[in-house]
C-alpha cells in the first residue's frame, strides 16, 4: 500500500509537469495568430482606407483643375498667365461680361442608398448688366432649375471631371431655358463637395 502512495504523488508531478509544457504551446501558437491577424487587419485597414480617401479626394482635384483651365463649354481656356497669346488676355477680359454669384446649393443626389449630398456654389457669367440684373430678379426661378437638375445626378454623373464639363454645360442649357437666348456666357464651378 504505501508503494501506491508512493505512485500516486509522482504521477501527478509528471501530470503538474507535462501541463504547463502543453499551455506554454498553446500560448505562443495563440500570440502568433493573434499578431497574424492584427497584422492582416492593420494592413486591410490601412488599403481599405487609402483605396476610399483616394477615391473622394480624386473629384476634388478634378474640379479644381476643370475650373482652372476650361470654359463652360469643356473648351481650353485661354488668356492665361504664361500663354503665348497674351495679346489676345487684353480682348478675352474685355468681352467678359458681369458675374453673378449663386448662393451654395445644398442637395441629396440621386443614389440608390440615397446618403450622399452635393453642395456646390457657382459664378454665373452672364452677357452684360442688363442680363445680370435679370438673372438676380429670376433668382427663384434659376435656384428652381439648377436644384433640379442637380438633385437628378448621381455620384457617378459627378466623379470625373467630363462629367464636371458636362454638367457646367447642362447648367448653361438650364439657365438659358429659364433667363433666354444668349444672356448665359460661361458658369463657373468655385465651390464643390461631394459627400
Amino acid at each position: 500500500m504505501a508503494k501506491k502512495a508512493e505512485k500516486a504523488p509522482a504521477e501527478e508531478v509528471a501530470l503538474d509537469g507535462e501541463a504547463p509544457k502543453k499551455s506554454k504551446k498553446k500560448m505562443v501558437i495563440m500570440l502568433v495568430l493573434l499578431l497574424v491577424l492584427l497584422g492582416a487587419l492593420g494592413g486591410g485597414g490601412y488599403f481599405g482606407y487609402k483605396w476610399w480617401m483616394g477615391r473622394k479626394a480624386a473629384p476634388a482635384a478634378d474640379a479644381n483643375a476643370t475650373e482652372q483651365k476650361t470654359d463652360a463649354h469643356g473648351a481650353a481656356a485661354e488668356g492665361g498667365h504664361g500663354d503665348k497669346n497674351d495679346a489676345g488676355a487684353g480682348a478675352a477680359a474685355a468681352d467678359s461680361g458681369v458675374i453673378v454669384s449663386i448662393p451654395p446649393l445644398l442637395v441629396n443626389l440621386a443614389d440608390p442608398q440615397g446618403r450622399r449630398y452635393l453642395k456646390i456654389a457657382l459664378d454665373i457669367e452672364m452677357r452684360d448688366k442688363l442680363a445680370g440684373d435679370e438673372l438676380n430678379k429670376n433668382m427663384p426661378k434659376v435656384k428652381d432649375a439648377l436644384l433640379l437638375l442637380l438633385s437628378s445626378k448621381t455620384y457617378d454623373d459627378l466623379a470625373t471631371l467630363e462629367n464636371k464639363i458636362l454638367l457646367k454645360k447642362e447648367i448653361v442649357e438650364r439657365l438659358t431655358l429659364v433667363l433666354g437666348e444668349q444672356k448665359v456666357q460661361r458658369v463657373y464651378i468655385t465651390e464643390i463637395v461631394i459627400q
